[in-house]
Parts: C-alpha cells; sequence; structure tokens
C-alpha cells in the first residue's frame, strides 16, 4: 500500500456521518443496478480532491475496502492527494495494472480505449470482474443509449456524457462474454445510474 501524504486534503472531506451515508449511497447504487438506465439521486456526502468527483467519492468510499484493490485513470493520477484520499478513507490498495482491479475510478472516459482491458471475471467466479466507475458531467446530454434486459421494462434510455470512445461496439463485446463482463457505474453531478453486464445495447440504425 502507498504511503498516504498527511494533508488535510487526504484527512478530510470524508462522510461525517459513516453509517447514515454509506447506507444512503449503497442503497441509491444497488437501486441503481436493479433498474439499469434509471437515475438516482445522491446528496453531497463527501468532498473529495479534485478532480474526483463528490458522486464518484462516495460510491468508492461505500464499496471499497482493503480487499478490493482500486485503479485509477491517469486524470486522477496526476495528483497524489486523490489516491491518498481513497487510500485513507477506504484502506483500499491501488491498482497499477487494470487487470487487477476489483474497482476502477475513470475521471476522462473520453481516453478510456478499451473496456477490455479490466477484470472480465471467469467462468467460475464472474463476480470478479471490474466495476467501472465512471464520472460524467451529466446522465441526459450526451449521445442515446437505448438499454433492454433484466431490471428494465421494455426498452429505456440514457445518455450520459462523455463516454469511452466507440463505446457502443466496447459495450456489445462486453455483452457477449456474459455471465463475464465490467459492470458500469454512472456517476453524474448527485445522482448515479448504472449498467451492469446484463443490459444489452440496441444498435441505433445507421
Amino acid at each position: 500500500m502507498p504511503a498516504v501524504t498527511h494533508t488535510s486534503a487526504v484527512y478530510e472531506g470524508g462522510f461525517s456521518d459513516p453509517v447514515g451515508a454509506s447506507q444512503t449511497v449503497f442503497r441509491a447504487v444497488m437501486d441503481a443496478m436493479a433498474k439499469p438506465g434509471s437515475v438516482h439521486q445522491l446528496p453531497a456526502v463527501t468532498a473529495p480532491p479534485a478532480p474526483l468527483s463528490a458522486t464518484a467519492a462516495a460510491v468508492i468510499a461505500t464499496l471499497a475496502d482493503a480487499d478490493t484493490p482500486v485503479w485509477l485513470d491517469a486524470a486522477l493520477m496526476k495528483t497524489s492527494q486523490v489516491r491518498d484520499w481513497i487510500v485513507f478513507h477506504t484502506s483500499a490498495p491501488i491498482a497499477e495494472h487494470q487487470s487487477d482491479a476489483a474497482f476502477a475510478l475513470v475521471a476522462a472516459p473520453q481516453n478510456l480505449s478499451a473496456l477490455n482491458g479490466f477484470s472480465l471475471g471467469t467462468q467460475e467466479y464472474p463476480d470478479r470482474s471490474t466495476t467501472l466507475i465512471v464520472q460524467v458531467s451529466s446522465l441526459a446530454k450526451g449521445a442515446a443509449l437505448t438499454l433492454e434486459g433484466p431490471g428494465i421494462k421494455g426498452q429505456t434510455s440514457l445518455a450520459p456524457d462523455p463516454m469511452p470512445p466507440h463505446f457502443e461496439a466496447q459495450w456489445q463485446a462486453n455483452r457477449a462474454v456474459f455471465p463475464r463482463g465490467i459492470d458500469l457505474i454512472l456517476a453524474a453531478p448527485d445522482c448515479v445510474a448504472a449498467m451492469p453486464r446484463s443490459t444489452r445495447l440496441v444498435r441505433r440504425e445507421a
């Protein structure tokens, strides 16, 4: 585990009410996973160092622990304060490689070129895949995604922005290895949505 830099930015900004806040965040994330594409409000319960967002910080602070390595994208690794904040508030080790991560935090999804570089789990243990927590500025202003699958009545739509390049093709490939595959949590300002690996994308007409 990397050494924590002892600065106020590292110590501060965690849950002021750890039990109540973590329960609220956990409920929102589980509801989002159960109903893919649905948007769930999340109050600001953390104040992490930039560029880590309050929503993404709340999710990782709720889900990660000493047994779940966390990978950070290049945008989040630019400052040691983000890494040290996560280590201090979750005790999670920082993963050097995508494939070793239980969780991945992505602040610049437009630069994330390959989803299959993360752990997809195994046929015997599909739950050993990586869950991506992706920071987006909006869930309604990007290219519309039409979703269907378990937890969705008919179809639903979501329009997150920004997203990884060629996301539709990448998600089709992710869905093709089910029950393996990554799960996706979209962390927008004050809300979350999710796309578990069981979610299918309906192809747009050319």
